[in-house]
C-alpha cells in the first residue's frame, strides 16, 4: 500500500473544477492508475480524501495498492514547474499497529442510515445523519469493528471534534447526486490490529468513489 499527498493549486480552473464535483475528482483519481489492480487489490481499494490545513491550502490524500502517477493532476491543478506529489510506502506503518496504541485520527465519512425500501424504488434508500450528536454516534457504533475506540477526555467524553460537516450536491451523469459528510479528528485507542488495517485499506463508511471513508493515523500528542 501506498500513501500520497498532493497539493491543488485552488488558483486554477482545472482545480476548482475538481474541487467542486467529487465525481470529477474520482475519475482524477482513477485516471492515476493505468493497471486495474494497482487502483483496487483483493483486501484493499483505493481511497482519498480532501484537507484544508490552511486558508487557500488543500491537500489530496490517497492510499492505494500501488504507486499513482499524478502527472495528469499536476498538468490541470498544481504547480507544474515547481511541485509534484509525494508517495511514501504505508505498508510500515499498517504493520507496527499493536493493540493499546494510541493515535490522532482524522476520518471523513458519508454518516447514513437506512430508509424503507419503496415498491417503485431498485434499492433501499440512504439518508444522511444531519445532527451533530447523530454524526458522533454513528461513528462510536462503528469503531469497535473496525478495531479502535475513541479515547476519552479528562471530563470522560470522547476525544472527538468534528467539523467540515456540509451537504454536497453534484452532477453524475444525468441525475444529481447530494451526500452528507463530515471529518471526526480524535485520539483512537487500537482494539484490534488486523481490523483497523482493513478499515485504513478498505475504508469506513458509503461514498468511498467520492471522498470518503479514509481513515489516516498520526502520533498522538
Amino acid at each position: 500500500m501506498y500513501l500520497t499527498r498532493f497539493r491543488i493549486n485552488v488558483a486554477r480552473r482545472g482545480a476548482r473544477k475538481l474541487l467542486s464535483s467529487p465525481h470529477a475528482m474520482h475519475g482524477a483519481v482513477r485516471a492515476a492508475f493505468a493497471a486495474p489492480e494497482d487502483h483496487e487489490h483483493a483486501g484493499s481499494r483505493t481511497l482519498w480524501r480532501l484537507d484544508t490545513p490552511a486558508t487557500s491550502t488543500v491537500h489530496l490524500y490517497i492510499v492505494s495498492p500501488g504507486r499513482p502517477d499524478l502527472t495528469h493532476l499536476v498538468e490541470q491543478a498544481g504547480w507544474p514547474t515547481t511541485e509534484a506529489w509525494v508517495t511514501r510506502d504505508y505498508d510500515g506503518l499498517l504493520q507496527s499497529l499493536r493493540p493499546g496504541q494510541q493515535w490522532a485520527f482524522r476520518l471523513t465519512a458519508n454518516p447514513t442510515h437506512s430508509g424503507r425500501k419503496t415498491a417503485d424504488a431498485k434499492e433501499t434508500q440512504r439518508f444522511g445523519y444531519l445532527r451533530e450528536e447523530e454524526q458522533i454516534g454513528w461513528l462510536t457504533s462503528r469503531a469497535d469493528r473496525h478495531g479502535f475506540a475513541i479515547a476519552p477526555q479528562h471530563d470522560g467524553l470522547p476525544n472527538l471534534r468534528l467539523h467540515r460537516r456540509q451537504a454536497q450536491t453534484f452532477k453524475r451523469g444525468m441525475g444529481t447526486v447530494t451526500l452528507t459528510t463530515v471529518t471526526y479528528d480524535g485520539i483512537l485507542q487500537v482494539t484490534d490490529a488486523d481490523a483497523i488495517r482493513r478499515a485504513m485499506t478498505s475504508g469506513i463508511g458509503h461514498a468511498k468513489a467520492y471522498g470518503c471513508g479514509l481513515l489516516t493515523l498520526a502520533p498522538a500528542t
